[in-house]
């Protein structure tokens, strides 16, 4: 007798420690899943940034190899024609 209500203290702890283990694992969900959504929306928030970043860089790139001042330190590349004997070394690899 004395065995079964040892048994039945044992089990009774063990389903109060289940549920609070539940409890307590339902809550880390939680906030898991509301933090998953504030990393999203600022994911979001960064990459319309980013965008709109990139167009401002390209626009101040542009706008900055059309100034004069720019081209005087810093002249435009001329293109060199290779001889047609180079290029066939080049494509074949020697």
């Amino acid at each position: 007798m004395e065995s079964l209500i040892k048994a039945d203290i044992f089990f009774f702890i063990s389903s109060v420690a289940t549920m609070v283990a539940a409890f307590l694992v339902s809550i880390l969900l939680f906030y898991l899943i509301k933090a998953g959504r504030n990393l999203q929306i600022i994911c979001k928030a960064l990459k319309d940034s980013f965008k709109e970043s990139e167009e401002f860089v390209a626009d101040l790139k542009e706008r900055l190899e059309d100034n004069i001042i720019f081209r005087i330190f810093f002249p435009r590349p001329s293109k060199k024609r290779r001889s047609g004997i180079k290029k066939d070394n080049i494509k074949k690899g020697h």
